[in-house]
């Protein structure tokens, strides 16, 4: 029973330990840029979409202008 508990331990354990290093190393943060039209749809754009290349870099700057 004991060795049971302690493997059961060990597997979680374990792959709490590899949910976070899959997150940290391969789940990189991607930026996206969400757009909202005035009869209430929207669009999400991913980073590394056509779209979303071109209207990520004027996104950026108007945060950065904001933000000073």
């Amino acid at each position: 029973m004991r060795r049971k508990l302690l493997t059961l331990a060990g597997f979680a354990t374990g792959a709490l330990a590899g949910s976070i290093v899959y997150r940290r190393s391969l789940g990189r943060r991607r930026d996206r840029l969400d757009v909202y039209f005035d009869d209430g749809s929207m669009v999400s754009l991913v980073e590394g979409s056509p779209e979303a290349d071109r209207l990520l870099p004027v996104a950026r700057g108007l945060l950065a202008t904001a933000r000073r």
